[in-house]
């Protein structure tokens, strides 16, 4: 039976999209479906950088250690950026332009003048080993990129098409000087970037090992930035009738990488409509953050499940005035029903959130909050109005009945169009209706809360991070002594799951744990580098096929880990 806040979102929602308001509705095609767009969403995210930019331009947006920014002072260094791609650079509209770097100002500005050049932010991991960084360069045929210090350095010596340009942190003038130029691009491409252009390039580990470069047009990253928008508009109007809504301007921080779809869309897009102040943390830290809320009056925060847990468990958190943080959301991961109430009791002011969204999704997907959350907090919550439809699907595409478990599956105008380079995939990520697949297998309840069972995807997901099984498998196997080997996920309290592997070497060969490790941090991430490493005696496992049974090792190591 739907709860009395079920009954107001919808409520709300259904008069912030009626005709003649904000959140109008109409219609838009996809893969020849028709679904719901947003009436009055800018073209491109170029046109929301401008018009948002100049109606909040006195506002702060961003903190970054001792700098403070406008919305005006922000959008003007991005329009210097965006001319010096275009006359320094020669990007032209649709030019894949890499950023690689950690969060900063600096970041943000880049991502922007990117766009407003009409190029495609092409938002490469900054976690990746310099093979990494180069692999994702070349599968998307990045023209340019933009590298911190750090970064650039992971990519010398190792063979990649583009053109690498190194900026630095801090003063945009100064930091970003190699693309700095006064001029008049911003302006003139207004006048040339559509709702169809290309926009945004994100990678997404599945379970096919090396990364995807899962790509937008602008259609498609306003439309889920826009139904975020929209969503935050319908809660404070809820929080004002019940005399709840925060007293200062919006503001967030800043705890996840902006090169994942959280960080993109859901934060950093989406304050420019709501005039968010973003503070933004070099890394994370409990107690900083916790010093940051309430300095800078903080009414958003955003993470991992494990950062609002650390937050509210945290021995100083009594010395801190967090009253105007309203909502600690999470993403990536189920949050422990536990955590639900501790983080609710830690909070009195204040909600925990869940959303679940997808890089192919822009972030959009399904969301449960406030009381509804603390009901049902096995679940996800409901599809996230007003532009998602939600279906569960069986493996020929057809949909099942309310309660019973299959692939959880999305269609939105809001959805990707495609794996750059890569179109079988692209077929089979989507059904023959325009539903995207999601790998991940659940069910609808009676009312329509999503609740999330397995994953029907061989990956880990540690801490957020997607982390393909395959892919490990294959930075093992690489090793010349190695023979046989199976990675999978071990639960976590920390991070949700962590990768572990069982490997066999080769008759005759020595290879230790450690060995293995400092070889493997050589080729991939640190974060799927196997924190749990067993050697085996004896041949894996084996099914039918002869491929190694994984099931099977997994339930036999991994029932001593647990025991252990």
């Amino acid at each position: 039976m739907p709860t009395e806040l079920d009954k107001d979102i919808h409520r709300i929602t259904d008069a912030v999209t009626a005709p003649g308001q904000m959140f109008e509705l109409t219609e838009a095609t996809r893969r020849g479906v028709t679904m719901p767009a947003f009436k009055n969403a800018p073209p491109s995210l170029a046109h929301f950088f401008a018009h948002f930019c100049n109606e909040k331009k006195d506002e702060t947006f961003l903190v970054d250690g001792d700098m403070r920014m406008t919305f005006g002072e922000v959008w003007h260094a991005a329009s210097h950026v965006a001319h010096g791609l275009a006359t320094q650079h020669g990007i032209e509209k649709g030019d894949r332009v890499g950023i690689a770097a950690r969060n900063s100002v600096n970041w943000i500005v880049a991502y922007m003048g990117i766009l407003m050049s009409g190029g495609c932010a092409t938002l490469l991991n900054g976690w990746w080993t310099g093979e990494e960084l180069a692999y994702g360069i070349d599968l998307c045929e990045c023209k340019l990129v933009l590298a911190d210090a750090q970064r650039a350095a992971r990519l010398e010596g190792v063979e990649h098409p583009a053109k690498v340009v190194v900026f630095d942190h801090g003063t945009p003038s100064e930091g970003l000087a190699p693309v700095w130029a006064a001029g008049d691009t911003a302006m003139k491409m207004l006048g040339e970037i559509g709702p169809d252009d290309l926009a945004t390039i994100l990678y997404t580990s599945g379970s096919t090992g090396h990364p995807k470069g899962a790509y937008s047009d602008h259609l498609g990253v306003v439309s889920g930035t826009m139904n975020y928008v929209c969503q935050t508009a319908m809660i404070l109007q809820l929080l004002t009738e019940r005399g709840e809504a925060p007293t200062v301007q919006p503001s967030a921080l800043v705890a996840v990488p902006l090169f994942h779809v959280t960080g993109e869309v859901p934060l950093f897009l989406q304050s420019f409509a709501m005039g968010r102040k973003l503070v933004l943390m070099p890394k994370w830290d409990a107690g900083e953050a916790l010093r940051l809320l309430d300095e800078e009056k903080i009414t958003y925060f955003v993470g991992v499940p494990l950062m609002s847990y650390e937050i509210a468990m945290h021995p100083d958190r009594e010395k801190y005035d967090l009253s105007q943080c309203k909502t600690f959301a999470a993403g990536g991961s189920a949050r422990p029903v536990e955590h639900v109430k501790k983080i609710k009791s830690a909070f009195e002011d204040g909600y925990p959130v869940l959303g679940y969204g997808l890089t192919e999704t822009n972030g959009v997907g399904a969301g449960n909050l406030n009381e509804n959350y603390l009901a049902k907090p096995n679940s996800t919550g409901m599809p996230s109005r007003p532009l998602v439809e939600m279906a569960i699907l069986d493996d020929d595409g057809n949909q099942l009945p309310q309660g019973e478990v299959g692939e959880i599956s999305i269609r939105s105008v809001c959805n990707f169009l495609g794996y750059w380079r890569n179109e079988e995939a692209t077929k089979a990520a989507f059904s023959k209706d325009a539903f995207f697949r999601t790998g991940d297998l659940g069910y609808m309840d009676e009312d329509d809360y999503l609740f999330i069972v397995d994953r029907k995807k061989d990956i880990i997901i540690r801490g957020g991070e997607n982390i393909s099984c395959i892919e490990v498998e294959e930075a093992i196997y690489a090793h010349p002594a190695v023979a046989e080997c199976s990675v999978f996920g071990l639960p976590d309290e920390r991070f949700g799951e962590i990768p572990a592997a069982v490997y066999l070497t080769h008759e005759g060969k020595e290879l230790s744990s450690d060995d293995l490790q400092e070889f493997l941090r050589e080729h991939i991430a640190a974060f799927k580098v196997p924190s749990v490493l067993w050697q085996a005696e004896e041949q894996l496992p084996r099914l039918g096929t002869q491929k190694v049974d994984k099931r099977t090792v997994k339930a036999t190591y991994a029932s001593d880990y647990e025991a252990a």
